[in-house]
This record gives structure tokens, C-alpha cells and sequence, in this order.
């Protein structure tokens, strides 16, 4: 790809890097920017050499939001951009949902859009000045990529109205006590402390990482009754698919000391 292009996809061994590539707009999203995650997402997951996915961004953040010279395009052509943004829901659906782990590796800012990319993903590693938030009301908007369903269940409900109802922007630091942010580090171990766990997350084995990651997709919000069947109906799934019976009996086969330790 040219560095004109709204994602840039950089392949390292089994980790698959998309760099959004809207440096001028802060990453802003637009119609051009969420087809080319869409397709990166299905290319990725038909793709046996893609373990994960990280996301990033290009220039000096993350991704501010939506792109609001899109925005006034749309209204002053009499369309709502809710249109848009219908789209833009799907696209971190999947990646919700996507069998496959997902990483946001965050610095700048992670705002309203970006914010909601983030959440969607299965692990967050963020620069320890990165400023995240909400955003929407700062602008008159209110959420419709998903922080106001997913914002709650990552960082809790009391931290989540907050910033849902004033729109305010707080520095990552802020967000320890949560545990929605795995690592947060100074800027210039950004990249290297995501590129390890990234390859930490690959190293699992994958037919039975993807099952697990199927079932906590499938199961959020679910009665404990039915999300307990849908475990046991997945631990079936995946013990021929995993080969599950040939690794105990290796397991089983390790001296006593190393297996101990395991």
C-alpha cells in the first residue's frame, strides 16, 4: 500500500498491524477509512497465518472520532449521518465479535470514535499520555459506535457516566484502578511493549484461543443458564478441533519437575 491510503496493513510473522492512516484528520473516521477496516477484518480472519490483529495510529493520534467535515457533507446533502455511522457500529461489531484477538494500542488521543474502536477490541496497551474519552457531548453528539453499551462493562458504571455526561478527556493513568487498559507505558515503549504482547497472544494455541474468544463474545449479556451450556457446547466443539487428547497425553509424558512448572 502507498501512504496514501486511508489503513496501512503491515504483516510481522503472525500479527498483522493496521495503521490508520489519516494523520492530518487525527485519524479521523470516514466512509473510506471504515470499508478498508471492513475488508482488513475479513481478510484477516480467513488468513491461517494472522494469530492478531493490532490497531493503530499514524501522526500524532490515536483517532480522534468521526471525520465532521464528513458529517456536514451528509447533513448539508439532506442525509442523517446516522447512515454512516450504521456502518461504522457494524465494523466494531465485528471486531467484537471477531474469533481472533484484537489489540488497540493507543497514544494521542482515543476520543468518541476512537474511544469506541478501542472498546471494541480484546486488549488495550496505551501511552502513559494518551487522553481518552467519550467526547460526543463536547460536540452536541451523543455515542453511536458503541461506548455507551460497551464503556460501562470496561471500566464501570460510575467512571463510564462520568465521562458519557460531560464528554470530559482523561490521561490513560486514570484508568488503572479499571483494568480495561492492560499496559501503560511511556511513549517510547509503546511499540515494543505491544509488539510483545501481541506475540504473547499468538503463542497460545489458536484453535482453541478462537473457540474461547467465539464463547466470550457469544455469552456477553447472557442468562448464566444458557451462557453454561453454551461453554460446555463449546469445550466439545474444540476438543477434536484443538487436538486436545494429543496434548495432555504430551503434558502427561513431561518429567515431573517441568511439568510442575507449567
Amino acid at each position: 500500500m502507498t501512504g496514501t491510503e486511508p489503513l496501512l496493513v503491515e504483516q510481522h510473522g503472525t500479527v498483522r498491524w493496521l495503521l490508520l492512516n489519516r494523520p492530518q484528520r487525527r485519524n479521523a473516521l470516514d466512509v473510506t477509512l471504515i470499508e478498508a477496516l471492513n475488508k482488513q477484518i475479513t481478510s484477516a480472519e480467513a488468513d491461517p497465518g494472522t494469530a492478531v490483529i493490532a490497531v493503530a495510529g499514524k501522526g500524532p493520534s490515536f483517532c480522534a472520532g468521526g471525520d465532521f467535515h464528513q458529517f456536514l457533507e451528509l447533513h448539508d446533502a439532506g442525509d442523517n449521518p446516522v447512515d454512516f455511522l450504521t456502518d461504522v457500529s457494524a465494523c466494531f461489531s465485528r471486531i467484537a465479535a471477531s474469533p481472533k484477538p484484537w489489540v488497540a494500542v493507543l497514544h494521542g488521543h482515543a476520543v468518541a470514535g476512537g474511544l469506541e474502536l478501542a472498546l471494541a477490541c480484546d486488549v488495550v496497551v496505551a501511552a502513559d499520555t494518551t487522553l481518552i474519552g467519550d467526547g460526543h457531548l463536547q460536540r452536541r453528539l451523543v455515542p453511536a459506535g458503541g461506548s455507551s453499551v460497551r464503556l460501562p462493562d470496561a471500566v464501570g458504571r460510575g467512571l463510564s457516566r462520568w465521562l458519557l455526561l460531560t464528554g470530559e478527556l482523561i490521561p490513560a493513568t486514570a484508568f488503572t484502578h479499571t483494568g480495561w487498559i492492560h499496559a501503560i507505558v511511556p511513549e517510547a515503549e509503546l511499540i515494543a511493549t505491544a509488539t510483545r504482547i501481541c506475540q504473547h497472544l499468538a503463542g497460545r494455541h489458536r484453535p482453541a484461543q478462537q473457540h474461547l474468544k467465539t464463547l466470550l463474545h457469544r455469552i456477553d449479556g447472557m442468562a448464566p443458564e444458557q451462557a453454561l451450556r453454551e461453554e460446555l457446547d463449546v469445550f466439545a466443539d474444540n476438543w477434536s478441533a484443538s487436538s486436545v487428547a494429543d496434548a495432555l497425553r504430551a503434558f502427561l509424558t513431561l518429567p515431573t519437575t517441568k511439568a510442575d512448572n507449567t
